[in-house]
Formats: structure tokens, C-alpha cells, sequence
């Protein structure tokens, strides 16, 4: 049986008809996970290179990831048909929660470069976790709920 036709949901948070939370996430995303590449080169080598690498990629994950959840949020608060599904709230509280984590991450090594391990490697592998499941559910919004997509009527 085919699935009926589904009408789109319009983003409030975007530039000339783009939604701006999909194109905000990237940066923040590759640092994060890159961040478990550079705990694990700082694990493999002790070079402190990795730990000043890490540092850094701690802080512009969790901080342009703040920057790139105002305008989720936004979506989530000012759209209704948003706001009514579960997916959505779902993404926004596993996003809050990895977010929380990696700035975490981030404190832990700005007050102690060296706390890399065992707990910045731990933080950074459960952080990295919560992205792909965060990133899951942010495909359900897209594919499944047509979230910001343009649908032929």
C-alpha cells in the first residue's frame, strides 16, 4: 500500500527558504568526532600535540554546536507540527544532553589538558554516540517527517 502523499514543514530558522540548523551542524559534528581520533593519537603516541588538538576540537564542538541548536530550537518552539512530534522533541533532548556532555568535555580540558584520559577519551566516545543517535533521529525529521524539505504537491 503506498504511503500517502505528506506535506512539507517549513523551517521559521532559515535563509532564503534553506533551513539553517541542517547547514549549522557540520563543523561542530566533524570536531566532535574528530575529537575521539585525537584522544586516541594522544592514547597511541603521549604526544601533547593531541592534547592541545583535543582541547580545541572540544571547544568548537560544543560551542558551535550551541550556535547551530538556537536555530533547532527555534523550529521546535515556533512550528506546531513540529513541536507535536515525538522525534522532534526526542532529537532536541538527546542534542541538549550531548551538548551538555561535549562542553563538559571542553571544561574538563581547559582547566587540565592532562584529564584526556581516562575520563575526556570516555566523555568523547559517549558524545560521539549521542551524535549519531542524535543525527538518527534528525533523519527520521527529514525523510520521515519532510522536516525543511520541499514536497512536490
Amino acid at each position: 500500500m503506498a504511503k500517502p502523499r505528506q506535506r512539507s514543514i517549513k523551517s521559521h530558522a532559515s535563509l532564503a527558504g534553506h533551513p539553517l540548523h541542517p547547514v549549522m551542524i557540520h563543523f561542530p559534528v566533524a570536531a566532535l568526532m574528530a575529537l575521539v581520533a585525537s584522544d586516541i593519537g594522544f592514547l597511541l603516541s603521549g604526544d601533547p600535540f593531541w592534547l592541545r588538538a583535543s582541547l580545541w576540537l572540544a571547544g568548537v564542538g560544543a560551542f558551535g554546536g550551541w550556535i547551530a541548536s538556537t536555530a533547532g530550537i527555534i523550529d521546535l518552539v515556533t512550528v506546531p507540527r513540529i513541536r507535536r512530534l515525538i522525534t522532534g522533541w526526542s532529537h532536541a533532548i538527546v542534542a541538549v544532553v550531548m551538548l551538555s556532555l561535549a562542553s563538559l568535555n571542553w571544561l574538563l580540558r581547559f582547566n587540565d589538558p592532562s584529564a584526556i584520559l581516562p575520563w575526556g577519551l570516555a566523555v568523547s566516545l559517549l558524545t560521539a554516540a549521542l551524535i549519531a543517535l542524535a543525527g538518527w533521529l534528525g533523519g527520521q525529521l527529514v525523510y520521515e517527517h519532510a522536516v525543511g524539505v520541499d514536497v512536490e504537491d
